[in-house]
């Protein structure tokens, strides 16, 4: 193929990738060399597009008359001289395989399929009408006709018509493969031109911009355009070329466009300061300067078309292989083919557990982060936010300990009376507990649900029927969970065990409760536990003195392995052991909100000595046995959600799909795919086959 053939060849070629690509997916994807044609209302635009055709098929009138863009292929054919007037017809793109003879009847087409779209008032609407016309009189050329640039609505064009048309208009220039046709009528200042405003916005070097003057023949007399067109006042790459359209009495009075042509080019030769330059003016010259320039531009963008092409196709190829391959599967492959999919829906599920799913969201915590921050944070917080001692009152104490001595006076403060008081507080662990149960199982049941990828979209009934199974081995896990939780309460509260290593001991909270007494009371003398213990005493004054002298000696307690058994020894435990060094060794105990501290002393000044002094007992134990406890729920609970719930359904959720699901009499259920999804891929397998059909073009000419 010689190149000047190449050349003729490849306007063609750009309409036939053109059609190929708006009839398969309507839009210009490939951003195709065009013309687009951009001037203001009353430029006289539509006019210089009818020179070039040579024919009267534009909408006229008032205001906006361009209200879709058009797509104008002009398509040179050679005519049999017998039948010059068939050979002249036009073609829309959406009303395939009819050809209009009458270019009257292609103006009344773009009206109603304008009005079918834009509506009836003066609106816009950015879907193109696709119009090929097919003459001897034409050069090959591929124009795109605009809405005229408006600035003030008229009647009822929307408020917001400048707006509109100028997206519109820069949509189309701005795309790089694109020549720009910017109309200016001679009779108006260049400064004001919206046209050449619009396209040095886009090509700010000019380099694929084309200016065209008009109504050059209505310029105040003594006036003329021949520096602009000479390039001297506004310097554009391509240059500007002037027209002289029909005016409207020509137009009124049905004046040819052959006998307007023939007007055009006499003016330009007539004309004394445009006589120099007449063969570069005129309709004739610039259809002539367009076809070339459109020739040439194609030449020079194919090759970058060629590679954008191929990366459409590779990554067309790329959203083809997610939607999979059609339903053309033997019943001895469905089965592989659900299980495959099984298998990604469980090892998703469990991956994204384990912190390893490659699609790890950067945005929140989710999956095994999120579960590890319910177990340190907000269950641990939770633990934390309860005060074991907030609901009791002095009286409270007082009358459990009242209660659990009966009718007999006690010697001291009865162990009976700290578990009716402890227990009650272990229960208060419970509602936190459950809690971080249910907030594992609902992240579990978040993660379930969003295990989905692009390949099981394909099927919604096998991806729901997924989703519903695995929900329902968590359903199962999370009953059996809850209740060992709770029972992990129960075992709590079923023995009290005051020989724990870190349990306070009596005599500790003691020692504590004397010091926060002298604190109260710094004029008070120091007591010691004896003394302590001397005043909790109910007994006779005799009887008081003789435990107070046991206690002096507190050696005593500690080496007389008659005493170890006894009460005193057991509750109170010896100074000298090791359980009592370790929590004497300890700060001031567990302590105690301002606000609960502040209740108790209002409540304690109605107490007596004794009274105060049992009952701040018993809070210290209670406080320091709930804090043994508190710590292990903290350690259990979590350990338990892990092995029954989490770690279960981890390991049994493959096993559960497979034996739920697993079922040829369900495949063909399973395997039903959405019908969006197979649209969807029906219209890429059209948008591939268009693809390579356009490069099969293109390397025809390259």
């Amino acid at each position: 193929m010689s190149q000047q053939t190449s050349l003729e060849d490849l306007i063609p070629v750009v309409n036939k990738l053109q059609d190929l690509v708006f009839n398969t997916i309507g839009l210009d994807t490939l951003d195709l060399p065009q013309v687009v044609v951009v001037g203001s209302q009353s430029s006289g635009k539509s006019s210089v597009l009818e020179n070039i055709v040579g024919r009267d098929f534009l909408p006229r009138g008032t205001g906006i008359v361009t209200r879709r863009p058009l797509i104008l292929q002009l398509v040179h054919v050679e005519s049999d001289s017998s039948s010059v007037e068939l050979a002249e017809y036009g073609e829309f793109l959406h009303i395939p395989g009819q050809q209009f003879y009458s270019f009257d009847e292609i103006r009344r087409e773009i009206e109603r399929e304008t009005a079918r779209l834009a509506g009836a008032n003066k609106g816009i609407n950015k879907l193109p009408i696709n119009l090929k016309i097919f003459s001897p009189h034409v050069l090959n050329l591929t124009l795109v006709d605009l809405p005229g640039v408006t600035k003030v609505p008229i009647g009822d064009q929307p408020t917001d018509i400048e707006k509109q048309t100028k997206e519109l208009v820069l949509e189309y220039i701005s795309k790089p493969n694109s020549l720009i046709l910017a109309v200016t009528p001679a009779n108006q200042d260049l400064v004001n031109s919206e046209s050449l405003k619009l396209a040095r916005h886009v090509d700010p070097k000019s380099k694929r911009t084309i200016g065209v003057l008009t109504k050059l023949d209505l310029m105040d007399r003594g006036t003329n355009a021949l520096e602009i067109l000479s390039g001297n006042v506004y310097p554009l790459k391509l240059g500007f070329i002037g027209v002289v359209n029909r005016s409207q009495q020509d137009i009124q009075d049905s004046k040819s466009l052959d006998d307007s042509l023939s007007a055009e080019r006499l003016f330009f030769e007539s004309h004394p300061a445009y006589r120099s330059i007449s063969h570069k003016c005129g309709t004739s010259y610039l259809a002539k300067m367009l076809n070339q320039t459109l020739m040439a531009h194609i030449r020079e963008r194919l090759p970058d078309i060629k590679a954008r092409l191929n990366t459409l196709i590779g990554q067309t190829e790329q959203e083809l292989a997610a939607f999979g391959k059609t339903q053309d599967w033997t019943e001895q492959s469905q089965g592989p083919l659900i299980l495959h999919l099984m298998t990604k829906f469980a090892g998703t599920f469990v991956a994204s557990i384990d912190g390893s799913s490659s699609e790890i969201s950067t945005k929140e915590l989710c999956g095994g982060a999120r579960i590890y921050h319910i177990f340190n944070n907000i269950f641990v917080a939770s633990l934390n936010d309860i005060d074991p001692i907030a609901s009791l009152s002095y009286q409270d104490v007082l009358t459990a300990i009242r209660n659990s001595t009966g009718p007999r006076a006690s010697l001291f403060v009865p162990e009976l009376a700290f578990d009716l008081l402890v227990k009650p507080q272990i229960r208060l662990l419970e509602q936190p507990a459950q809690r971080c149960v249910e907030l594992v199982y609902e992240e579990l049941m978040k993660i379930c649900h969003n295990c989905g990828h692009q390949e099981l979209e394909r099927f919604p009934r096998l991806q729901s029927r997924l989703i519903d199974t695995v929900s329902a081995l968590l359903n199962e896990r999370l009953g059996p969970t809850s209740n060992y939780v709770t029972s992990l309460i129960e075992i709590e509260r079923a023995y009290i065990n005051t020989n724990h290593p870190d349990f306070m001991g009596a005599a500790s909270a003691m020692a504590n409760v004397l010091d926060e007494s002298r604190d109260r009371d710094a004029k008070a003398p120091p007591k010691s536990i004896a003394e302590a213990v001397e005043e909790l005493s109910l007994s006779k004054p005799a009887a008081s003195d003789d435990s107070v002298s046991s206690l002096d000696d507190e050696n005593s307690l500690d080496h007389d392995p008659a005493h170890r058994d006894t009460f005193l020894n057991y509750f109170f435990g010896s100074s000298g052991s090791d359980k009592e060094k370790r929590s004497r060794g300890r700060a001031a105990g567990p302590s105690i909100s301002e606000k609960q501290a502040e209740r108790l002393e209002l409540e304690a000044s109605e107490l007596s000595q004794r009274e105060r002094l049992e009952c701040d007992l018993i809070l210290k134990l209670i406080s320091s046995y709930f804090a043994i406890v508190r710590e292990t729920i903290a350690d259990q609970v979590p350990k338990a959600i892990m092995h029954l719930l989490v770690n279960f359904s981890k390991e049994k959720a493959q096993n559960r799909l497979v034996s739920d699901l697993y079922k040829e009499t369900l495949f063909a259920e399973l395997l039903y795919e959405d019908e969006n999804i197979v649209q969807e891929r029906k219209k890429c397998q059209q948008t591939l086959s268009t693809y390579k059909q356009a490069a099969k073009v293109i390397t025809e000419v390259i």
